[in-house]
């Protein structure tokens, strides 16, 4: 979502409260349908305070999750590019393919699974480009101990790979489950049905009106932050972007022209593997 939507969903949402509490006080009593103010605030007091905890809660829950998406996403994009170079050691018949795979790997990231992601699909098992690595590693047979030790690294590197994989897929599905969020709404619906109760018709409109547009807004940009959090990887503001694999891709080009590695991809620039020629 983006920040000109969110911004209309607050003022319009508000408003509309406000609105709302304005057609009320037409008919309200002067000082409001409570005889003893203090009392009312004090109730009112006890339903935002529960309702401003279990927001706290819900905010870090989901901002642990946009984090731990974040964070393997940038760990992944690290990963291939340390096994990039750890290929330069490994035997010559399967240095290219290796590393020529990797770049596969990462285009892929970028032009196929990261759309599939902002669309709310959830990506299940590996990667068609890890397959591929698998299947050319079993053919390694590493002879001197550089090759072995090369190989040794290149296997803990593939298994960090792989979680941060599902470190950075995991914010796809959302952590804040669905009767968390009608608790959510209705607790809002009571705090703003609350608030109804306040109107004054001896009171100036635009205090009135300040009173139910504040407590709205307050609740609609925390809530709208928190669906921000609960799914990352969604366009729009706030969303997160394969800006980390994007720079490892760039690292891999400078590398490849580096090391003086001109063999060609086995797949095209989306990451789609090329069909073998006739």
């Amino acid at each position: 979502m983006s920040f000109v939507w969110s911004t209309l969903i607050v003022v319009l949402v508000s408003g509309l409260a406000a609105g709302v509490l304005l057609l009320v006080r037409r008919r309200a009593p002067v000082g409001s349908v409570f005889e003893d103010g203090d009392r009312a605030s004090g109730v009112f007091g006890v339903i935002a305070t529960g309702f401003s905890v279990l927001l706290g809660l819900i905010v870090f829950l989901a901002f642990t999750s946009y984090d731990q998406s974040r964070t393997g996403a940038e760990a992944e994009a690290r990963l291939i590019v340390q096994q990039y170079e750890t290929t330069q050691f490994m035997p010559a018949a399967v240095r290219g393919e290796l590393g020529g795979e990797l770049v596969c790997y990462a285009r892929s990231v970028v032009h196929q699974e990261w759309p599939r992601m902002e669309a709310g699909e959830q990506l299940e098992g590996f990667n068609v480009w890890g397959g591929a690595l698998f299947r050319t590693l079993k053919r390694v047979d590493p002879r001197t101990v550089v090759e072995q030790t090369a190989y040794d690294k290149y296997l803990d590197r593939t298994a960090d790979r792989e979680q941060a994989r599902a470190d950075r897929t995991h914010g796809a599905a959302g952590v804040i489950p669905g009767p968390l969020w009608v608790t959510l709404f209705f607790i809002a619906a009571v705090i703003c049905g609350f608030v109804l109760f306040f109107a004054d018709s001896g009171e100036r409109w635009y205090a009135q009106a300040a009173l139910m547009f504040s407590v709205i807004s307050v609740i609609v940009a925390t809530m709208l932050l928190i669906h921000v959090l609960d799914d990352p990887v969604r366009g729009g503001f706030g969303g997160l972007k394969p800006v980390a694999m994007e720079r490892t891709l760039r690292v891999l080009g400078k590398d490849r022209a580096f090391v003086g590695d001109r063999s060609p991809l086995p797949c095209d620039a989306r990451g789609v593997a090329k069909r073998p020629s006739a």
